[in-house]
């Protein structure tokens, strides 16, 4: 990505990567829809009831993985092979660790999370089972992230999107199967979720050690050093952070709105849903840009990072104005494929929430792409400061806010979190880039 127009190559990267998240998206609506359609809406809510929590967890195995794949992109932009292998090698040692530690830790205190968000006593037990699942196939979630990200780091975004769509397709079948036919009830949507994430990450581990051999660490890069170790978790826990505190102030938000009961908790799900969908392109805009960023870092061309990020920008808010209108005016009835269409309520409620985030999706949109951006050139320890902002936005919104105006107020939390943030990652990404700038003139 350090040659050629950069408008072409970015939307070149960003298309594989748009359909593999589709994919990945289709997971969740797959569980949902037929969680919703053949289980009803009590199910759907216990499904629903933890997608916070899940945003914490596995938001922070993504966010880890994405930031070990940043030095190999820089490295692999410079053409230093040696230094690539190695990063190679202490990023699948120290994910281990990390798929060891999350396991056995979010396992034990699964009660404890879903008690603390309040989840309501008839959906607890619905809940709990596939949050249990969910957490016992983290090292999957691991594998994947990891595999996709060293692949995407050296500009190959095509494969882990085809693995990913194999996977999608498996799990679907076993959706069906787990629920209508083994009557496993959302311990089945579950393990389908799971069991289709644990083929994609196996599909790319065998794509890198049988056709991606310049990446394989020979037996002199398979030594811990301790300089990698720290660069790594550099990178990776402030991106890890990131996701994570974000997720502090959606587990609040979460908390209020499961307060309000059952069929608002079923129809910010069904809502959920549909804005996860149509977020898919802000995320893989931002890789793409993050990428492009990172290899021409690597290579020293500044004024091609500067462009890179001004047309990451632009088509990120065409694309969030877009998205709005679609939600604003056909919320409710995408709202069906999750609810039923005598649910009027639980339909009601989605159709509030999506059609309010309608209006300041563009937001949404620029954020991904500074935050991302910054964190392609380095610089992620300064984007923790950008979730840290989200929380507090979504926590003084659920604290204050929700108690007076209910539901209501849940549908403006986002939002408010998303334009508060982008007040202060905006700015830091172009000050970045001309840090940078500086550097180079002084090397």
């Amino acid at each position: 990505m350090t040659e050629g127009n950069p408008l072409r190559l970015i939307l070149q990267f960003a298309f594989p990567l748009l359909l593999g998240n589709l994919f990945q998206q289709t997971y969740n609506i797959v569980d949902a829809a037929i969680v919703g359609q053949f289980l009803g809406p009590n199910a759907l809510a216990g499904v629903g009831a933890s997608s916070s929590v899940q945003f914490l967890i596995l938001g922070f195995c993504i966010g880890v993985c994405a930031g070990f794949a940043i030095p190999i992109a820089q490295r692999f932009g410079a053409g230093d092979m040696k230094s690539l292998k190695k990063y190679v090698f202490h990023s699948v040692f120290l994910t281990g660790i990390f798929a060891v530690v999350l396991t056995i830790v979010c396992c034990i205190l699964c009660n404890n999370i879903l008690r603390l968000l309040r989840t309501p006593e008839d959906i607890y037990a619905n809940a709990y089972i596939y949050l249990l699942v969910i957490f016992i196939g983290i090292p999957f979630t691991l594998l994947y992230n990891l595999t996709a990200g060293i692949l995407r780091a050296v500009g190959d975004s095509r494969t882990p999107f085809i693995f990913l769509a194999v996977s999608t397709v498996a799990n679907i079948g076993l959706d069906i199967f787990c629920i209508t036919v083994l009557h496993w009830g959302c311990m089945g949507a579950a393990i389908a979720t799971v069991a289709s994430q644990a083929v994609s990450g196996i599909l790319c581990l065998i794509f890198i050690v049988r056709k991606m051999k310049f990446l394989l660490p020979t037996k002199y890069d398979k030594r811990i050093q301790g300089g990698y170790i720290f660069s790594l978790l550099g990178m990776g826990l402030p991106m890890g952070m990131q996701y994570s505190i974000t997720a502090i102030g959606s587990m609040v938000m979460q908390s209020a709105n499961n307060a309000l009961g059952s069929v608002y908790v079923s129809g910010f799900t069904a809502g959920m849903k549909i804005k996860q969908f149509t977020m898919c392109p802000f995320d893989a805009l931002a890789t793409a840009v993050s990428t492009f960023c990172g290899q021409n870092y690597g290579a020293g061309d500044v004024p091609r990072i500067r462009k890179g990020v001004f047309l990451g920008l632009a088509i990120a808010v065409l694309y969030g104005i877009f998205a709005g209108l679609i939600l604003i005016f056909f919320g409710r009835p995408m709202s069906l494929l999750f609810v039923s269409a005598d649910s009027s309520a639980v339909l009601d409620a989605s159709a509030q929430y999506l059609r309010a985030m309608g209006f300041f999706y563009w937001s949404l949109g620029i954020l991904g792409v500074a935050r991302m951006c910054t964190q392609g050139l380095g610089y992620s320890n300064l984007t923790i400061a950008s979730g840290a902002i989200e929380m507090v936005a979504r926590i003084i919104m659920s604290l204050f806010v929700v108690p007076v105006y209910g539901y209501t107020a849940i549908c403006y939390t986002d939002q408010s979190a998303w334009f508060s943030a982008c007040l202060y990652i905006v700015p830091v990404c172009f000050l970045c880039i001309r840090r940078i700038e500086k550097q180079l003139k002084k090397a």
